[in-house]
């Protein structure tokens, strides 16, 4: 699957214009750049949009945002805001054997007894969740020495049908070894854990250069 890597670069001008003031605005926002290829149905079996993003914060120039896709967005929102950048993804790029990585994930787990999602709270439960479900979902192992969770922080907005929604983000970062080239393909492509609709999930990876002596 040929997939488009972009970055969406919004003024002060445009994010006023644009009504950007929480997580499910934004949604909204970068979710217009793309064409909608699911009919009703397919959405309400939460089939994957096909889009991945991740807020990368901004200053009192603008904000930017990194967006993964399997389809081309337009270059600019409704035709007069922002910029956006694009370029695809070659197939060599998810062949190495280590990357540097960024990301930002909704640690969550099932309660046993009630079937809610709970919360992971706290920084080394969060990093302990994060490396149990790389090797046990996502194809890949992490090196816990490295690996940083730099802040954790709560999202409160309405969706579109005005229900209140409440995600925890953790914004992590360190070095993953492939265990399951695949696996983590699917990872790469389709996002990993929850809230990926809402800029969790997007592995922001960086090949390392493969050891010749390892």
């Amino acid at each position: 699957m040929s997939m488009i890597a972009s970055v969406l670069h919004l003024d002060r001008p445009a994010m006023k214009a644009l009504r950007i003031t929480d997580a499910y605005s934004l949604h909204r926002v970068v979710y217009s750049l793309y064409e909608d290829i699911r009919n009703p149905e397919s959405k309400a079996t939460s089939e994957s949009s096909g889009i991945l993003y991740a807020d990368q914060g901004g200053d009192y120039k603008g904000r930017k945002i990194l967006m993964l896709a399997n389809r081309q967005p337009t270059v600019t929102v409704d035709g007069r805001h922002g910029e956006v950048h694009s370029r695809p993804i070659p197939d060599s790029f998810l062949e190495h054997s280590q990357y540097r990585f960024k990301v930002i994930v909704n640690p969550t787990r099932r309660d046993s007894a009630s079937r809610k999602l709970l919360p992971v709270r706290g920084r080394e439960a969060v990093g302990q969740w994060f490396a149990e479900r790389a090797t046990t979902s996502w194809g890949f192992s992490v090196a816990t020495e490295h690996l940083q969770v730099d802040k954790i922080e709560i999202q409160q907005f309405k969706d579109k049908q005005q229900r209140q929604v409440t995600i925890a983000q953790a914004h992590i970062q360190g070095v993953l070894s492939i265990a399951d080239h695949t696996q983590f393909k699917r990872s790469f492509t389709q996002g990993i854990g929850r809230a990926r609709a809402y800029g969790c999930g997007l592995l922001q990876i960086v090949p390392l250069p493969d050891n010749p002596f390892a």
